[in-house]
C-alpha cells in the first residue's frame, strides 16, 4: 500500500510521520509539503524507519505537482492548509483561495488516482451552541474564516460523494508536542505564554465556556486506526479527547507550579459562546479516547520549563 500525506512538516503531519510503522502493508509514502514553516527537521532521522519515504518540497497549489507521482496511490491524508483560525480574520481572500485551491487539487487527485481520503475539517464549524452537539446538526455556524472554509470543504466532498471514497474528521483544537508544533492554538499558546511569564490573552468573561479539545496522540491514533480498519465510508466524525472550559485548562497549567498571567482581550476567534461536542459517533467503532488532557500539558511546560 502506498499512502501520500500532505503537509507532513507541521503539528499533526510531523507526528504521523514518526508513528508511521504502525500502519500495516505499507511500502512507500509520498510526502509533500512547501516547507513555508522552515520545519525541515521534521525530516530527520526518517531512514531508520523500514518504509520508503520520498519527500516532494513544492507548493500543492499546483495541480502539476500531484500529476507527477506516477505510482498508485491508495490513500491521501490531506494535512496541507493555513490552520491559524484567529489570523484567518486578516486573510480571508487569501485563506479561502489557499486551502480550498489545495483541497480541490487533492480531491482531483484522488479521483483520477481512484485513491481514499482522510479529509481533516474541525469541530469550529459549530460555532455557537446552546447544547452538547453531535454530526446530526444541522444548525452550523462557523465564527472564523477558516472553519467557514473547513464547512466549505465538507459539502464538496459531500456533494460529489459518489466519485471517491473518504472520511471527514472534525477535529477539535490540538494539544500535545510534536517536532513540527506551533504555539498558536489555545492549549499550546496558553503554555508558551506561561512559561514566558506573558499574559495568557482571554475574550472577557469567557473563561467558563466550553470547548472540545483533541490530544495529538488520539488524533494520529484515529488516523491509523481508520488506515489499518479501513474505515472509508463518506462520513462525518468528530474527534476530540473532551470538551474543556479555560479554567479548567488553565487549572491543569497551575497543577504544575506554573504562575498565570491573565489578559483579557478582543480578540474575534474567542469571542464565542460555550459549545460542546459528541464524539459518540466514532467510538462505535470501538475507539476508545484518552479523555485527558493533563499528560500533554505537562510535556508542553517541560519542553518549555528551562525558560520559566
Amino acid at each position: 500500500m502506498n499512502i501520500l500525506i500532505t503537509g507532513p512538516l507541521g503539528h499533526i503531519g510531523s507526528e504521523l510521520i514518526r508513528n508511521i510503522s504502525k500502519i500495516h502493508n505499507l511500502k512507500k509514502v509520498y510526502l509533500i509539503d512547501n516547507a513555508r514553516s522552515n520545519n525541515i527537521n521534521v525530516l530527520f532521522n526518517l531512514s531508520r524507519i523500514k518504509n520508503k519515504f520520498i519527500f516532494i518540497h513544492d507548493d500543492l497549489n499546483d495541480q502539476k505537482i500531484l500529476n507527477n507521482i506516477k505510482d498508485k496511490i491508495d490513500i491521501v491524508v490531506h494535512l496541507a492548509s493555513i490552520t491559524n483560525a484567529e489570523a484567518s480574520f486578516k486573510i480571508k481572500k487569501l485563506l479561502r483561495e489557499n486551502n480550498f485551491g489545495i483541497f480541490k487539487n487533492v480531491y482531483n487527485f484522488c479521483v483520477k488516482k481512484k485513491a481514499k481520503l482522510i479529509h481533516l475539517s474541525s469541530t469550529s464549524v459549530y460555532g455557537t451552541q446552546s447544547k452538547l452537539v453531535d454530526e446530526e446538526c444541522t444548525s452550523l455556524k462557523p465564527q472564523s474564516p477558516y472553519a467557514k472554509v473547513k464547512l466549505l470543504e465538507e459539502k464538496f466532498l459531500q456533494k460529489n460523494r459518489n466519485k471517491i471514497k473518504f472520511i471527514t474528521l472534525r477535529l477539535g483544537t490540538i494539544a500535545g508536542i510534536s517536532v513540527g508544533m506551533r504555539f498558536h492554538t489555545a492549549v499550546n499558546k496558553f503554555c508558551y505564554n506561561t512559561i514566558l511569564k506573558k499574559d495568557v490573552p482571554i475574550w472577557n468573561n469567557a473563561i467558563d465556556q466550553y470547548r472540545p479539545y483533541l490530544s495529538l496522540n488520539d488524533a494520529i491514533n484515529v488516523m491509523i486506526f481508520i488506515i489499518n480498519k479501513k474505515i472509508f465510508n463518506n462520513q462525518i466524525y468528530n474527534i476530540l479527547t473532551g470538551n474543556y472550559t479555560v479554567r479548567q485548562i488553565l487549572n491543569i497549567i497551575k497543577k504544575n507550579c506554573y504562575k498565570i498571567r491573565i489578559k483579557k482581550t478582543k480578540s474575534p476567534i474567542l469571542n464565542q459562546n460555550s459549545y460542546k461536542v459528541s464524539s459518540k459517533k466514532f467510538e462505535r467503532f470501538n475507539f476508545s479516547f484518552r479523555r485527558d488532557l493533563s499528560s500533554d500539558i505537562k510535556n508542553t511546560l517541560n519542553l518549555l520549563k528551562y525558560l520559566y
